[in-house]
């Protein structure tokens, strides 16, 4: 049986509290709750046995040791029954060597996807759900990044996303484009005018890296 608190009328935004729930997962009975404390990445796929959806969960699979680094876990969901889970992840370690750690979590009367806004509140299908939530340690959404049914998503980059808004936060900063860890941070607020005498030489007013 799955529980969500469902009171709110839309989906989370960034920086609003992630719905909790309570599901049948891989791994047993799960609650968003016992990831309190710790990174969260939660993401939806379409469906069990689909060749996007498979890559996927090998990547993330094959990437779990890079995630545990940054103390953040990963928990999957689709509306496919446990049964179907169970088979799937089954096959994925049969036929490609992979074992999947990670649990996947059943929605099949799609309430979590619905609360997350991963679905419609009237589809009848998941043909179109593909959404990665980044929940921090108090449950709060930190980015949303979604992609259509037919383009996977880059493990690289969600593991470089952890990263950056964790960074970001420890040093009260901001990270440029592309941003990889070890690299310069930018300051998070930009100064009031040019004349402030902490600038330096040719430096622009509205584009500082943080000294260290």
């Amino acid at each position: 049986m799955t529980e969500t608190n469902t009171h709110s009328a839309r989906p989370p935004r960034i920086d609003e509290a992630a719905p909790r729930f309570a599901a049948r997962s891989t791994a047993g009975p799960i609650t968003l709750s016992a990831f309190r404390g710790r990174w969260l990445v939660f993401f939806s796929h379409p469906a069990d046995f689909t060749p996007v959806c498979t890559s996927e969960f090998i990547a993330l699979a094959r990437a779990t040791p890079e995630f545990e680094k940054l103390d953040c876990a990963l928990l999957g969901l689709s509306v496919d029954s446990l049964y179907s889970h169970i088979a799937w992840l089954r096959d994925i370690e049969t036929r490609f060597g992979v074992k999947v750690t990670f649990p996947l979590v059943e929605d099949s009367a799609m309430v979590i996807a619905q609360a997350y806004g991963m679905i419609d509140g009237t589809a009848q299908s998941s043909a179109t759900v593909r959404a990665t939530y980044v929940i921090d340690p108090d449950g709060i959404v930190r980015a949303i990044v979604w992609y259509p049914m037919n383009v996977g998503r880059s493990v690289n980059e969600l593991l470089r996303l952890v990263a950056a808004l964790q960074t970001a936060e420890r040093e009260d900063a901001s990270t440029p484009e592309g941003w990889r860890p070890g690299e310069a941070l930018l300051e998070q607020v930009p100064l009031a005018n040019e004349d402030d005498g902490a600038l330096r030489e040719g430096e622009a007013w509205y584009y500082r890296e943080k000294r260290a």
